[in-house]
């Protein structure tokens, strides 16, 4: 029992004595206290043993604005929980005491605390501003007073009690009083001995307040003091006897003046960087800073200013020059002297840039393609080539020429010549002409450079190649051919069309042959190629429905019908070689037939066939002359076999020139002086297309085209479609030549 009541009786008697002392507990702070700064042991104080502070939840409740302390609830200490500013909570108030309650449960109780919050020197006088402005005359007395404003401290108590001092002035001195607050304050400012303006027209003084704290904090106010003006001077001299030396005081009236005292033009445009292009001069009448001038250059590339000593500079070249982008430069010295504010000047200096030879000739293609027809005349002009030279005078004249090369060999089947021997372009304007008529059977290609070179020192060059093609003219007209041994034969009945008939031809044919029995076969070849080379055959006499006709593209000569007896025992035909050339081109073989019975045209032609003339075939003889004519065919077919191998050999040169272009593409133009010709090839009628050389061209706009075909003198033509009316119905229609413009190739 003795246990039990123990503790009850202390609580009694606490809360007796607690009562007997007023119920509260009173604690000291200083402002700005840190956070967890310990205040006071609360628990302890109000007499609760370890442990019950948080047994009971000791807690603390402010009154009406936020706490700045808090009970701690393991200890039951009461801590600074956040910052404690006295003039923030009280202001001047003095004592500065927070009323705090504190309450405990089990059983519940109210406690009151009071927290007081001392002050700390954290705040330093101030004046109502900074800066104080006066104005006095020079004629006040001596003891004249001019009021001025304290400093004000935030803090209270030493900590506010301000003191003043004034910096030191044999003009001014500072009195002070005692204000109702028993404050110290500054009253007045005090003359204390005349002023002079013409002495010192303005007077700086400081008034320093310190506060009483440790250590004392101090805050300032200066005083401009103006004195002004009174009329308290009259006018005297010196001395009386003056011998006024006058000194003349310099304004800046005079501008800079800039001179080019030498001048080094026009610069080469390889002069190296530093090269001194002109010697100027600057000079400015004024004097002092009026007097001093700086220099500047614009534009500032590619020149600049050294100066070399007073008043000199140089004008130098800062970076290398290029005539051809720009030929002369317009440069300004600008001057400008120290004077306020400062006067300027200017001078312009013209430098033109000389040139050197440093550009090469260039043309504007690699390689030019020119077309010309063959058999033009001497002189023509083929195309003009231009070469572009950016330098100027001899350095940008351009002299043209053609380099040696040689054309043909043995591989084409032509002598070796030179290309200057065919072509000659003109020194001076590139005008590209023919020294000689071309001859499309014995040149195609004639590929050569031409070389541009100006006239500078040293001279620079540069190089075009020209492939120029020779396209074919319709200069030949058919040569009909002897055969070969056991073959028609063909006397020396064969002439031009306009020439006489020298000889003719001669065949068996047997009464009765039906119809579209071969009875000769006229051969021909054209030396020239494509459409001018493209043959016909037509029946010339007799005209009309004769017993025999001609193949149109064969040469076959045959039976129209069956022959009768009625037709005669001989038949003349005059037959026509016909090319499709502009104008066409013509030869004419006569033919004449003898009518047999079939038993004696077998024999002739068993007769023939033992002859030891080549020239005799089945139904055909030769006429008189029939052993020149053998020895003519003879000297004919050494000549064909050399054609033949020359065609050969040019075609597989081209097919090797073509694989080559289409492994290494370039592009040209094709130029010249007229209109360039196309000519589009068909694989029907007589043309060799074995034998052909294609070139494969596109316009220069892009895409490929359809080839050009460039053809060989063509072998005998290729059968004709069967005889009858439709076979010159279906024939087809030679394609025209096409004008086209420039184009390139491949």
């Amino acid at each position: 029992m003795g246990v039990c009541w123990g503790p009850v009786l202390r609580v009694l008697v606490l809360q007796a004595a607690w009562a007997l002392g007023g119920g509260q507990v009173r604690y000291s702070v200083p402002e700005e206290a840190k956070a967890g700064t310990v205040v006071g042991r609360l628990a302890q104080d109000l007499g609760l043993e370890a442990g019950e502070p948080e047994a009971r939840r000791l807690r603390l409740v402010a009154q009406g604005r936020r706490a700045s302390v808090e009970v701690s609830g393991a200890s039951g200490a009461l801590v600074v929980s956040s910052r404690l500013d006295r003039e923030e909570l009280c202001g001047k108030s003095a004592p500065c005491a927070l009323r705090l309650e504190v309450l405990v449960e089990r059983p519940l109780r109210v406690f009151h605390v009071e927290l007081e919050v001392t002050d700390i020197n954290d705040n330093a006088p101030l004046f109502p501003a900074a800066r104080k402005n006066l104005s006095l005359s020079e004629n006040s007395p001596p003891g004249s007073r001019f009021p001025l404003e304290g400093a004000s401290d935030a803090d209270i108590g030493a900590n506010a009690q301000l003191s003043y001092t004034l910096s030191p002035s044999e003009h001014f001195g500072l009195d002070v009083k005692t204000n109702d607050e028993r404050k110290i304050v500054p009253s007045s400012l005090v003359l204390t001995k005349a002023l002079d303006r013409e002495t010192m027209a303005v007077h700086r003084l400081v008034v320093t307040a310190s506060d009483g704290g440790r250590p004392a904090l101090t805050g300032t106010v200066e005083l401009v003091i103006s004195v002004l003006d009174a009329n308290d001077n009259a006018p005297q001299f010196n001395q009386s006897v003056y011998k006024v030396v006058v000194e003349v005081l310099d304004v800046n009236d005079n501008a800079p003046e800039v001179w080019v005292t030498s001048l080094s033009v026009p610069v080469p445009e390889d002069a190296a960087a530093g090269t001194v292009v002109a010697l100027l001069s600057v000079s400015d009448r004024d004097s002092g800073a009026n007097g001093r001038v700086r220099c500047a250059v614009w534009p500032a590339s590619p020149f600049g200013l050294v100066a070399t000593f007073a008043g000199s500079y140089s004008l130098v070249l800062r970076e290398a020059l290029d005539r051809e982008r720009v030929s002369e430069y317009e440069v300004e010295v600008r001057a400008e002297d120290g004077g306020s504010p400062p006067l300027r000047a200017s001078r312009g200096v013209r430098v033109p840039v000389s040139d050197v030879n440093d550009n090469a000739p260039s043309f504007a293609q690699a390689v030019y393609t020119v077309l010309a027809r063959e058999n033009n005349a001497a002189g023509a002009e083929l195309a003009r080539l231009w070469a572009r030279d950016p330098d100027e005078a001899g350095n940008g004249r351009v002299s043209y020429s053609v380099a040696e090369g040689v054309v043909g060999g043995a591989s084409s089947g032509v002598a070796r010549r030179p290309a200057s021997s065919y072509v000659s372009v003109d020194a001076e304007s590139g005008r590209l002409w023919a020294l000689q008529p071309l001859d499309y059977e014995e040149l195609q290609v004639l590929q050569f450079e031409v070389r541009a070179v100006d006239a500078g020192e040293p001279p620079l060059c540069g190089n075009a190649t020209v492939q120029l093609f020779v396209v074919d003219e319709n200069d030949n007209a058919p040569a009909l051919l002897p055969l070969a041994g056991g073959g028609p034969g063909v006397g020396a009945a064969v002439s031009a069309a306009s020439g006489p008939v020298s000889g003719a031809l001669w065949a068996w044919a047997a009464w009765g042959a039906p119809a579209g029995q071969v009875v000769a076969k006229i051969r021909a070849v054209d030396a020239d190629s494509g459409y001018n080379a493209w043959l016909r055959y037509e029946l010339w006499e007799p005209r009309g429905k004769g017993p025999f006709r001609v193949g149109l593209y064969s040469g076959e000569v045959s039976t129209a019908r069956a022959l009768e007896e009625a037709d005669g025992p001989r038949q003349r035909l005059v037959i026509v070689v016909r090319d499709h050339g502009e104008p066409a081109r013509s030869a004419t073989a006569t033919l004449s037939v003898s009518l047999v019975e079939g038993a004696e045209a077998a024999l002739a032609a068993a007769g023939s066939s033992s002859s030891s003339s080549s020239l005799s075939g089945a139904g055909l003889r030769p006429a008189e002359g029939g052993a020149s004519a053998a020895s003519a065919a003879s000297a004919t077919n050494v000549w064909l076999v050399v054609a033949i191998c020359a065609v050969s050999s040019l075609f597989l040169l081209a097919v090797v020139l073509y694989g080559a272009s289409r492994w290494a593409p370039r592009a040209a133009v094709l130029s010249g002086p007229g209109p360039a010709t196309l000519v589009c090839a068909s694989e029907v009628g007589s043309w060799s297309y074995s034998q052909r050389q294609s070139r494969s061209l596109c316009v220069a706009d892009g895409a490929g085209k359809s080839d050009l075909m460039v053809f060989s003198p063509n072998f005998p033509p290729l059968p004709p479609p069967p005889p009858g009316p439709a076979a010159k119905e279906t024939q087809p229609e030679p394609p025209a030549l096409l004008d086209t413009a420039p184009f390139r190739y491949w």
